[in-house]
């Protein structure tokens, strides 16, 4: 007898071995959930869907989606400098497959419990394409990173490694399509780089609470697409440095420099932070970011705003022309 939609939500979600959170006062069962917030905090919400061949293959593995899922959604919030809290989830499947459910749920459970976030409801329904949508709530203090408030003179950072992610999603698509039936250390590394995304919470919210970021976003469609939504909402302009696009070493030696540095600035699905920092704020980042052992790159500067481009790419002070398409679902 196949397994209703109360049946899915008890055996998967309601009866995990999750804890929850201290400030869930009413979580799944219920027409609503109900969470308490202090008279101090703002909410942060975010919502992220993620449908079969446009944001993933049939062949990923479920754990991968569950986590994947979650993780996507909890680098919004990263990016805000938000402290993750709550997600609900709403789950469309053509069909109950119990291995898949178990898997996917593991996936999702694995980091909602590493970052203390309680699943709090949702919705599961039949439908011909498997479509995995999340809503995440974070809790924000007095002050949070926006994408309107650079400033001229502001520096371009950049945390982690970019295009590795990009690799990954080609070699995936290679995968599906029968173009690759095996895969070598390297990538692997770009694989799981692709399917198991590090949201930068911690880091995100140092950024914040010490205010030393004015603007920030995750990268989640590629480096200069994203940047480009800061400099429009800032209405300035910048100047990239390809010479500092901080790049791993198994990009550069997959790829080749040159080659390295196209995925890096067009690649999507990195969810490393891109931020914009002042001059004054410049000489702090060491203090407060260092302990979190995270690399973060400085690779260009805000300017005032210029028709065209608003983008500007050099490399040792020499203007660079480069055809660059950001990462599009659509396309």
């Amino acid at each position: 007898m196949a397994e209703g939609e109360f049946d899915l939500i008890n055996r998967y979600f309601a009866l995990s071995k999750q804890i929850p959170r201290q400030d869930v006062i009413l979580s799944i069962g219920d027409d609503c959930a109900i969470t308490q917030l202090k008279a101090d905090q703002r909410l942060a919400v975010t919502t992220d869907t993620m449908v079969e061949n446009s944001h993933f293959y049939p062949t990923i593995p479920p754990r991968a989606l569950g986590y994947k899922a979650v993780a996507t959604n909890l680098s919004d919030l990263a990016a805000m400098g938000a402290t993750p809290t709550w997600v609900s989830l709403a789950l469309t499947l053509p069909k109950t497959d119990s291995h898949w459910l178990n898997e996917f749920s593991k996936g999702m459970f694995e980091i909602l419990n590493r970052y203390d976030v309680t699943l709090i409801g949702g919705d599961t329904t039949k439908g011909e394409i498997p479509t995995v949508t999340i809503t995440a709530q974070g809790l924000l203090g007095d002050y949070a990173l926006c994408r309107h408030q650079a400033k001229i003179g502001d520096w371009i950072y950049v945390s982690g490694t970019l295009g590795d992610a990009l690799a990954g999603f080609y070699l995936n698509r290679d995968i599906y399509e029968g173009k690759k039936s095996a895969v070598g250390f390297d990538e692997d590394f770009f694989i799981q780089r692709n399917l198991y995304p590090i949201p930068r919470i911690e880091f995100g919210k140092t950024l914040a609470k010490y205010r030393l970021a004015n603007a920030a976003l995750d990268i989640s469609d590629g480096f200069m697409g994203d940047l480009m939504h800061i400099l429009e909402r800032s209405q300035v302009s910048a100047v990239v440095n390809l010479e500092d696009l901080p790049l791993s070493p198994q990009l550069s030696a997959y790829y080749g420099r040159e080659k390295a540095e196209l995925m890096a600035l067009q690649g999507g699905e990195d969810y490393e932070l891109c931020f914009t920092v002042s001059d004054e704020n410049k000489t702090k980042l060491d203090q407060y970011l260092a302990p979190l052992n995270v690399p973060y790159t400085c690779v260009g500067q805000i300017c005032a705003a210029e028709d065209n481009p608003v983008i500007r790419l050099q490399r040792y002070k020499q203007e660079v022309n480069l055809s660059i398409h950001s990462f599009d679902h659509f396309k």
